[in-house]
């Protein structure tokens, strides 16, 4: 063991590396780590950066909260300096626009990468684009205190951070729908109920328990894990009889593995 390496500070975001774990924090506290363009271009970036040895990937936010949502100041007239407004991006051509959002979007997708299983440790607000955030882990650990909310349409938006078939996929389409709809809050009892929390915990066990969950994660061989979640995400999209041929495609090659032919 070599410790913790802090491989990336920058726009709000620290990455950390302790052999296979990985470390994504929120830095801005003062602000209840609300996020902008500069923070999510960090989060491609810690992700670019991730070592091939890491297998856990942990997100947290520093402070009282997860994340309170997209920075206030991206609703006003000039928006961020140097960053297109949200006028600028009103004006510009569908293809600019469209461009424009995937590149926000991919700060929220690759935390589902298949070589890794990411946890969210949530506390706190998470609301709108940190609810996003969020969902863009695969597993997700909550102190007892965390409030989601999905307020992007009493501002007149949509969900447009990766957060819409994952909140689908956990409470389905009704609750789903009601939930962005109204944008109230979804406390932890709540969460927990409906799957947006794999385990909730009192506020000063939550380290410990993402501890805990990041032990167990690792005890698998990694290969196993991997076909694994690879099986899992692919699900959704395939038949029953699809599915089975993937399992079995799956475990030929584990078998192979596991015996010393494989490729």
């Amino acid at each position: 063991m070599t410790g913790p390496k802090a491989l990336l500070d920058q726009d709000g975001v620290r990455l950390t590396v302790d052999d296979a774990v990985a470390t994504i924090t929120l830095t801005n506290p003062a602000k209840r780590n609300a996020q902008s363009p500069a923070l999510w271009r960090a989060l491609v970036e810690a992700g670019r950066q991730l070592p091939g040895s890491v297998r856990v990937v942990v997100l947290r936010g520093e402070g009282k909260s997860f994340s309170a949502g997209l920075d206030r100041q991206a609703f006003t007239p000039e928006g961020f300096e140097g960053e297109p407004s949200f006028i600028d991006l009103a004006r510009g051509s569908d293809a600019d626009l469209d461009a424009e959002i995937a590149r926000y979007q991919e700060a929220f997708t690759w935390w589902r990468r298949n070589d890794i299983v990411s946890i969210a440790a949530v506390q706190g607000h998470a609301i709108g684009a940190g609810f996003q955030l969020a969902l863009g882990c695969d597993l997700r650990v909550c102190a007892d205190d965390v409030q989601f909310a999905m307020r992007e349409t009493s501002l007149g938006l949509v969900p447009d951070l990766g957060g819409t078939q994952p909140l689908v996929q956990l409470v389905g389409y009704a609750r789903a729908l009601e939930i962005c709809a109204t944008g109230r809050f979804v406390h932890a009892a709540e969460a927990e109920l409906i799957g947006l929390a794999n385990v909730v915990v009192p506020a000063a066990e939550l380290a410990g328990a993402v501890e805990d969950l990041t032990a167990a994660l690792l005890a698998a061989p990694r290969n196993a894990v991997v076909e694994t979640k690879a099986l899992l995400r692919g699900a959704v999209g395939r038949t029953y009889e699809e599915q089975r041929a993937a399992e079995r495609g799956a475990q030929a090659r584990r078998l192979r593995d596991l015996a010393g032919v494989g490729e």
